[in-house]
């Protein structure tokens, strides 16, 4: 029989610890999200529906952002057992210079418009975690505003080349006077994918009032009220807009682009310069033999060819055709900081992300930002320690197994398992 007797008050009195309320609303919002989807969750409370849009969404079916998500999914790790790693490193060298975590902050355009702290917010948010910030050409603050901001960090200047080659040219120049050390070249968007999210919402630049933005920003009226009483949007390469985004880029970028730009803007730019874009084996293998210092496999946020090669999936294939002292880096679809560690494992000198940096900034500003670093490098450092290993330099392909979902037909259901097989081993 079980002995009962009544609660002794004094032991009653040390199980019930109360917490010390948070009045701050934004650090307790912040706090309690854990993972990146908490942060997106928190993002779209937040956020009017066209700008929240614009971040989450991607081009047409959206298919192409779905399987980048789905393949990071779809991995197994095989950790190592007996191999303590109590403390883990997980810094990188990458383009001449040093980064204390394997990922830097993506390139996005018209990002005070997601939250008006904009890339103030994200260039201190990526100094004072000693990562890198990528401003894009269609940023929404100067490249000078930048550096102010991050003066001591490294920063990267995203280059779209646009039919005005001057503009581009400037922009170039000015980056490297501000002492932007790379130069991320992006060859994906000659035009504009089809993003339907925007021409559905009506989402324009800048946001035009209408019946149903103003019934959508009725429990939203903070981001109105940040939008109506800051600076005026400007861009660093736009003189003029009005239009949705699309037409912005259609009208501004050039489908001429090619490999005379790239050696002209080579000529120019004194610093590194990387490759954004690159989505098969044989043009990493001729960027590579050209001399840039890196590539970035990217299907741009599935934002402009729906249904592009997933690249996560072609990463193993480049690293083996270009050699693995080459610099690879990788975006898309990153929302984990165990995504990062899988693409370390399999070759990836350096990720980006995009979409989880907006995700925090919406969330609440640069506090936000810093909430996303900080989930990915807990996620970072507790997926190593589970798998044995105590820098990133440890991680190898056998670390990482990608599981088959999508494979090409024409074979045999029989000769399609080996070759699965054998693709998530290389």
């Amino acid at each position: 029989m079980v002995q009962r007797q009544l609660p002794n008050p004094v032991e009653l009195l040390e199980l019930m610890k109360f917490k010390k309320p948070e009045l701050d609303g934004r650090k307790r919002r912040l706090d309690a999200a854990l993972t990146i989807a908490d942060l997106r969750t928190i993002a779209k409370r937040r956020t009017p529906k066209a700008a929240f849009d614009y971040t989450d969404g991607a081009a047409e079916g959206e298919l192409s952002l779905s399987r980048a998500r789905q393949a990071f999914e779809d991995i197994e790790f095989h950790p190592g057992i007996l191999r303590p790693a109590p403390t883990v490193d997980t810094s990188v060298q990458i383009l001449g210079g040093p980064s204390a975590l394997p990922f830097g902050i993506a390139p996005t355009g018209f990002t005070r418009l997601m939250q008006t702290e904009g890339e103030i917010a994200g260039a201190t948010a990526a100094g004072a975690a000693g990562i890198p910030f990528t401003l894009s050409t269609l940023g929404t603050t100067s490249i000078e505003g930048v550096k102010a901001a991050n003066p001591h960090g490294r920063n990267w200047f995203q280059l779209y080349v646009m039919k005005d080659r001057e503009i581009s040219y400037g922009l170039a120049r000015r980056a490297a006077e501000a002492g932007f050390d790379t130069l991320m070249f992006t060859v994906d968007t000659p035009v504009a994918g089809a993003r339907l999210r925007d021409k559905r919402n009506g989402f324009s630049i800048p946001p035009q009032l209408t019946l149903g933005t103003i019934i959508n920003a009725i429990p939203r009226p903070w981001w109105w009220y940040d939008f109506l009483t800051t600076p005026k949007l400007e861009f660093a390469s736009l003189s003029t807009t009005g239009g949705t985004v699309g037409e912005l880029l259609d009208a501004a970028m050039d489908p001429t682009i090619s490999y005379e730009d790239l050696e002209i803007i080579r000529a120019l730019w004194p610093g590194k310069i990387v490759i954004k874009g690159v989505q098969n084996v044989e043009d990493s293998k001729r960027l590579i033999d050209l001399g840039v210092d890196g590539i970035i496999l990217s299907n741009h946020g599935g934002r402009q060819l729906d249904r592009a090669p997933i690249p996560f999936h072609l990463l193993p294939n480049v690293v083996r055709e270009v050699g693995k002292d080459a610099t690879v880096m990788i975006d898309t679809g990153i929302m984990n900081g165990a995504d990062i560690v899988a693409s370390v494992a399999l070759g990836a000198k350096f990720t980006l992300v995009g979409r989880a940096y907006l995700y925090g900034l919406m969330a609440g500003g640069q506090q936000g930002v810093e909430r996303m670093i900080a989930i990915l490098q807990s996620e970072i450092e507790r997926t190593m320690r589970l798998l044995g290993v105590s820098s990133l330099h440890e991680l190898e392909p056998k670390h990482v197994t990608q599981l088959a979902r999508l494979m090409p037909i024409g074979q045999p259901a029989a000769a399609r398992a080996p070759r699965a097989r054998a693709a998530a081993k290389s």
